[in-house]
C-alpha cells in the first residue's frame, strides 16, 4: 500500500487504523477537524517519522485536496455517527456523511487517487427481514438519517467507481468497541455508573439484540479486504459471529466494575426512533478472505470498560 490518507484520524476507529498502518511501515496522512476526535489518540502517531497531521474539515474541499497530495489510498472514516439524536439536527448527517463523502471523491479525482476504503454502517439495512443480514439483502425503508446518509455515500462511491476508475471497499460496520471508544451504550452506561453507581437508566426494555466488534478486529478486517481489492468495488459486512441482548451487555459491564445497580428500563423494544431492535450481520464474505474476529463480544465489552476505567477523562471530555 502506498502513502495513505485517513479522514477522521483522531477518532476512535481512525486513530487505531493510523497506528496499525504505521506499525506496518506505511506513510500516513491524518486528516481531522478535532470536533469529536482527540489529540491524545494521536500521541504515538505524532512521534512517528512517517506520520503527518492536517487539521482540517472534510467539508473544506481545497484543504482536503491539498492534504491528499501524493497519496495512493484513502480511508474515509470521518462522519457524524450520532444515530440517536439525528432527528434533532438533520442537516448534520447530510453534510458530514453524504456531502463530505462527495468531497473525498472529488479530491481523489483531482489528485488521481485510485483506492478507497469507506466506513459505512449496518444501519443501511434498516430493520432487515433477513437475519443474519447478508450484503446483498434488499434494502427496506430507511429508519435513521444516519443510515440514509451513509447509503447515499455508498451510492456516490459506486457511481465514481464506474465513472472515474476509482476502486473501493465499502465496510458496513456493526457497533465497534475497544480502546479509544467515545460513544455508544457502553460509554453511556459507564458514565452513568460513575455518577450514580446505585442505579442504571436504560432506554428500551433491554431485550434489543445487537452484534459488536472489537476495534482491533475491525482494523484487521479493513486491511485484509483492501489488500485483496481487485475489481471496481467490494462490499463487506464487519461484525462478530454472534450477538447479545442489551441486558447481557449490562451484565458484562457491572460484573467488571463490581457493581449491582438497580436497572430502570424505559420500556419498548427500541431506545429511540431509528434504533434497530435486532442487528446481526452475515460476515461470511469477509471471513472467506481468511479474516476472523479474535475477541468475543463479552471480551470486547470488558476491554472497553477497562479502557474507560483507566482513562476517565474520555468520559468527561464529551
Amino acid at each position: 500500500m502506498s502513502k495513505a490518507l485517513v479522514t477522521g484520524a483522531a477518532g476512535f476507529v481512525g486513530s487505531n487504523l493510523v497506528d496499525r498502518l504505521l506499525s506496518l511501515g506505511h506513510e500516513v496522512v491524518g486528516y481531522d477537524n478535532l470536533s469529536t476526535g482527540q489529540q491524545e489518540f494521536l500521541a504515538a502517531a505524532k512521534s512517528h517519522a512517517n506520520f503527518k497531521f492536517h487539521l482540517g474539515d472534510v467539508l473544506d474541499l481545497p484543504a482536503l485536496t491539498e492534504a491528499m497530495e501524493g497519496c495512493g489510498t484513502v480511508f474515509h472514516l470521518a462522519a457524524n455517527a450520532d444515530v440517536r439524536f439525528g432527528l434533532e439536527h438533520p442537516r448534520k448527517d447530510l453534510e458530514q456523511n453524504t456531502i463530505a463523502t462527495w468531497n473525498v471523491l472529488e479530491a481523489m479525482r483531482a489528485k488521481g487517487v485510485q483506492r478507497l476504503g469507506f466506513a459505512s454502517t449496518g444501519s443501511v439495512y434498516g430493520e432487515a427481514a433477513v437475519i443474519p443480514t447478508p450484503e446483498d439483502c434488499p434494502f427496506p425503508v430507511q429508519t435513521s438519517l444516519y443510515g440514509a446518509s451513509k447509503l447515499a455515500g455508498e451510492a456516490l462511491i459506486q457511481a465514481y467507481c464506474e465513472g472515474y476508475g476509482i476502486r473501493a471497499c465499502i465496510f458496513r460496520f456493526v457497533s465497534i468497541l475497544g480502546e479509544r471508544y467515545t460513544h455508544g451504550h457502553v460509554f453511556d452506561f459507564c458514565r452513568q455508573l460513575g455518577e450514580h453507581p446505585e442505579v442504571l437508566h436504560v432506554l428500551g426494555d433491554g431485550t434489543q439484540r445487537k452484534s459488536y466488534l472489537y476495534v482491533g478486529d475491525c482494523v484487521e478486517a479493513i486491511l485484509t479486504a483492501m489488500e485483496r481489492l481487485e475489481g471496481k468495488i467490494a462490499v463487506y459486512n464487519l461484525g462478530a459471529d454472534e450477538y447479545c441482548q442489551v441486558r447481557d451487555s449490562i451484565g458484562y459491564i457491572t460484573e467488571y466494575l463490581g457493581l449491582r445497580p438497580r436497572i430502570e428500563y424505559a420500556g419498548g423494544d427500541r431506545g429511540w426512533i431509528g434504533d434497530n431492535p435486532f442487528i446481526y450481520l452475515d460476515t461470511q464474505r469477509i471471513r472467506a478472505l481468511g479474516w476472523s474476529n479474535r475477541l468475543t463480544i463479552r471480551e470486547s465489552v470488558r476491554k472497553t470498560v477497562a479502557y474507560l476505567s483507566e482513562n476517565p477523562w474520555v468520559l468527561t471530555r464529551r
